[in-house]
């Protein structure tokens, strides 16, 4: 009687325990969730080319889809009206970074390379902003594609600035972050170094567009087929330091993160490498058995060398 009596009460024990565990989980996310501001990045009509949209904006997300860590992925299609959600950091020394998910210019892995990110972000003492800019743009072409993206990013980067006083930013220690075709928007935001990319328009976009920093994960179409750095990218001394980090066996090439390296290397921009051999492709930041997967650690501790965070 009394060893049922104990079992009745560990599994009581067991339950609440496990109801506590999901109420604080979901308690984090309606945290986060609060923690965000939306803002619209245009006055108007965004500058540039527009995205190809065949409808409104929706998850397309699927049951059959394939799963990253065992968790399914959100994916946005049919942005025509960008968007900057801003999570500011608990205890912030005012670093802020600008998020670009990828999704091959035709829909935006929001969770995945988005919300999870600035969650880590905001973790580590940094100011996270997830840029939910225009998709689909694939049909522009090679560089076309990328156009309206950029666009959207430097303005986030100028309403950033703007916004540095109202959200405690630090105006020079504002970054970028990308994912795959959100690793070539960063890339090119980056590599631009403040040079606009579209005619300013209005009071925001007096502010400086530049990134003080770039952290790219397995940065897409940025080589030629000989897997040289594409012609369009010029490295300069006002090309910010770089974070770097790919997979040998991904099917979007890592010479897009070799070549780059090497070309910041060539320019004597600091810069940081990281390629694993095996990984894949497309895994944000949710952690696996693939090595490549702990590369938040490897960022984080290089932003402390750079003075990012403390």
């Amino acid at each position: 009687m009394l060893q049922s009596y104990k079992l009745i009460v560990l599994s009581a024990f067991v339950l609440i325990a496990g109801f506590h565990t999901a109420l604080q989980a979901q308690e984090s996310a309606n945290a986060s969730s609060r923690q965000a501001t939306v803002v619209k990045l245009w006055p108007g009509e965004p500058a540039g080319l527009p995205s190809v949209t065949n409808g409104e904006e929706v998850d397309t997300q699927k049951a059959t889809d394939r799963l990253i860590a065992g968790k399914s992925v959100m994916k946005i299609a049919n942005v025509s009206q960008p968007e900057m959600h801003v999570y500011l950091a608990e205890a912030s020394n005012g670093a802020t970074c600008v998020i670009c998910p990828g999704g091959g210019f035709n829909i935006l892995a929001w969770d995945l390379e988005g919300v999870e990110v600035a969650q880590w972000l905001n973790s580590i003492g940094v100011n996270a902003i997830v840029l939910k800019y225009r998709v689909p743009t694939m049909s522009h072409g090679k560089q076309g594609r990328y156009d309206g993206p950029v666009n959207d990013a430097q303005r986030a980067l100028s309403t950033a600035r703007a916004n540095a006083d109202r959200w405690k930013i630090d105006k020079d220690q504002v970054g970028i972050l990308g994912f795959s075709a959100g690793g070539l928007t960063a890339a090119v935001v980056s590599i631009a170094g403040g040079t606009r990319n579209y005619e300013p328009m209005d009071a925001i976009d007096q502010q400086p567009c530049n990134a003080d920093f770039a952290i790219l994960a397995y940065p897409a179409y940025m080589v030629d087929d000989e897997g040289k750095l594409s012609s369009e990218f010029s490295i300069s001394a006002k090309t910010p330091p770089t974070f770097l980090v790919h997979a040998q066996d991904d099917q979007v090439t890592c010479l897009s993160s070799v070549a780059l390296f090497a070309a910041l290397k060539a320019a004597d921009v600091q810069s940081e490498l990281h390629i694993f051999s095996t990984g894949g492709h497309g895994y944000g930041l949710r952690e696996s058995e693939a090595a490549v997967t702990r590369w938040p650690l490897l960022a984080e501790q290089w932003m402390k060398a750079q003075k990012i965070i403390d």
